[in-house]
């Protein structure tokens, strides 16, 4: 992560100083503490942690199951899996973080350093990359329903999917390039080392902004826009159903980055406390992390027929709540196709 709980982006290197010669007090602060040393915010954060953690690798596991094993091969079901699958990677990796947070010492090594964060970035990137694949989709398949329905193939879909990864993992270089380990008497530190240049910290945080939190949502809400004047147009309000579950995953993306995004860059004017900015690095890396469990309960829940389904079984919510959205936009475009070739033959 970014901060990972370490408000440090200094990137001085300990190395350098000498701990035989440290005061009392510095060997105090910078020894290996207890689990979070007591402290009721730490404890609270690293419970928070461990849940998203469990609830995230169950949830997600039994998405990736049932969209990839279980359920008809689809689009939607490809659109879905993909997300899942960027989430279960980040939510594999969180107990090491969970770890470094409860002990302000990291032993897991510089390779899991780099990795650790790329993980975290990863998903962020193509998880909206994903969603704005989606809402595209989602626009073309109501502006132009014939063509839709002769052209939407999973294999192409894989091919957008696999696109996004792709650009996912280019953006994150810096997540290799910047991330290190340094120690200084005994502790060892993941952290950023900026010091490379001047304007690299400032850079790569705007970098990450505006091409994975602005640019993407400015373009869900156009999609979206297009999206829902089509539907009031033609008198289809009903055909609003297919996008509430892709409505519920974009504003919980939204919500859960916003915290992140924001302590980001108002570290960058250095205009709070460093106490402060790094509760609230703290908070917004948990709440970036809320997003990867969130998803799959999205999924069962934000279905037709919520009441029916909840008595069901899990797998069966699951699978009704995702292959609810790929029949009810098949019926759209069925339905659609039908009216332009009916209005065809008027002409």
């Amino acid at each position: 992560m970014d901060s990972d709980f370490n408000f440090d982006y200094s990137g001085v290197d300990y190395s350098n100083y000498i701990a035989e010669n440290a005061t009392s007090e510095e060997v105090h602060l910078y020894r290996v503490r207890p689990i979070c040393s007591g402290e009721v915010m730490c404890m609270l954060l690293l419970a928070v942690n461990a849940f998203i953690c469990v609830l995230g690798i169950v949830g997600n596991g039994v998405v990736i199951w049932i969209a990839g094993f279980k359920m008809k091969k689809s689009v939607n079901t490809t659109w879905y899996l993909s997300l899942a699958m960027s989430d279960f990677i980040f939510c594999a990796s969180l107990p090491v973080n969970t770890i470094y947070m409860a002990t302000a010492d990291w032993i897991f090594g510089h390779f899991m350093c780099k990795f650790s964060s790329f993980v975290m970035f990863l998903n962020m990137f193509s998880s909206i990359f994903l969603l704005v694949v989606i809402s595209m989709d989602r626009c073309v398949s109501v502006m132009f329903p014939v063509w839709a329905q002769n052209q939407r193939t999973i294999s192409k879909a894989w091919v957008m999917v696999i696109l996004a990864w792709v650009l996912a993992t280019a953006l994150n270089a810096p997540s290799v390039i910047y991330r290190e380990v340094q120690e200084h008497l005994g502790v060892r530190r993941c952290l950023n080392n900026y010091t490379t240049s001047e304007y690299s910290h400032g850079t790569v945080a705007t970098t990450r902004f505006v091409l994975g939190f602005i640019v993407p949502f400015l373009i869900i809400i156009f999609c979206y826009s297009i999206i829902i004047f089509k539907l009031k147009s033609n008198q289809m309000a009903k055909s609003t159903k297919p996008f509430k579950v892709m409505t519920a995953l974009i504003i919980t993306f939204f919500l859960c980055w916003l915290p992140y995004h924001t302590f980001v860059l108002v570290e960058l004017n250095r205009s709070l406390p460093n106490d402060v900015m790094e509760l609230g690095l703290k908070i917004g890396t948990v709440t970036a992390s809320v997003n990867s469990f969130l998803n799959p309960i999205l999924y069962v829940f934000m279905g037709n027929d919520f009441r029916r389904k909840f008595k069901s079984s899990i797998l069966s919510k699951v699978e009704n709540a995702m292959g609810e959205e790929g029949r009810t936009l098949s019926r759209y475009l069925s339905r659609s196709s039908s009216m332009d070739a009916r209005a065809s033959t008027h002409i």
